[in-house]
């Protein structure tokens, strides 16, 4: 991973807000990159995290969702799962960056560039705590919330 920290980059996100990981010390944040906003696995990670999101409040966790899917893209997608989070557009894959988790992919036998699906924890100093790299999609948000509620 290239960060260990909460990288200082500022970016949009859905409910025009703009989000800086950096600037949320004090509270713990789950942080999950997705490939693509309508497609079926990351719509079941996204409305697993949802349908969870009371539980990680509880917990006292922030949840965003980070693609290079446009604001616009992002907030339909947010109205159609009725997030109760919000979703930050990574355009410039600037965030995708700072965690590395953009990687060359096969796709119907072609190699493409773009977004392994990974998770992370940024405790309440600011630092990532725990890492989930080349996620499979069913039980992980509930992995990740009992990690939360462990901590």
């Amino acid at each position: 991973m290239s960060t260990t920290t909460a990288p200082d980059i500022r970016l949009p996100a859905t409910g025009e807000q703009e989000i800086n990981l950096a600037e949320l010390t004090g509270q713990t944040v789950v942080v999950y990159f997705y490939p693509k906003d309508n497609t079926p696995g990351c719509t079941n990670e996204t409305r697993d995290f949802g349908a969870l999101h009371d539980a990680f409040a509880k917990a006292g966790c922030l949840v965003f969702g980070v693609s290079r899917d446009s604001i616009k893209s992002h907030e339909n997608f947010k109205a159609k799962l009725e997030l109760p989070f919000e979703l930050i557009c990574d355009a410039d894959e600037a965030l995708c960056q700072a965690f590395d988790v953009i990687k060359m992919k096969n796709m119907y036998g072609k190699q493409v560039r773009g977004i392994e699906r990974s998770t992370f924890v940024i405790d309440a100093t600011g630092q990532v705590c725990q890492e989930w790299r080349k996620v499979k999609v069913d039980g992980h948000a509930q992995a990740v919330l009992e990690f939360v509620q462990s901590r």
